[in-house]
């Protein structure tokens, strides 16, 4: 029986293979954070919504005629994040109020 990252792993690569994505590089494990953080500070249907957006983001601003990187990709991952923990913190400020 397979693990479940390695579970995950194949299924990225099955997922980029049928995009026609197989050069990209997806960190699983900072998409699976990202996920998390989106889940716990805003609600847990946040966590799908936000990976998809923030992959959206990645794609534009690897523009057609321009190579996808990992740059692009942390930089739509680190602001999905930031928002999430913001959105937390701004959440917790208000709740006793």
């Amino acid at each position: 029986m397979k693990s479940q990252d390695e579970t995950l792993e194949e299924w990225c690569r099955a997922l980029l293979q049928a995009y026609k994505l197989e050069d990209a590089q997806v960190d699983v494990n900072a998409v699976l954070s990202l996920a998390g953080v989106a889940a716990h500070a805003v609600v847990r249907p946040a966590a799908p919504l936000t990976t998809f957006i923030a992959g959206f983001a990645a794609g534009l601003a690897a523009a057609p005629g321009r190579e996808m990187d990992a740059a692009s990709m942390d930089a739509a991952l680190a602001v999905a994040r930031s928002l999430a923990a913001d959105y937390d913190a701004e959440a917790a400020g208000t709740a006793g109020e």
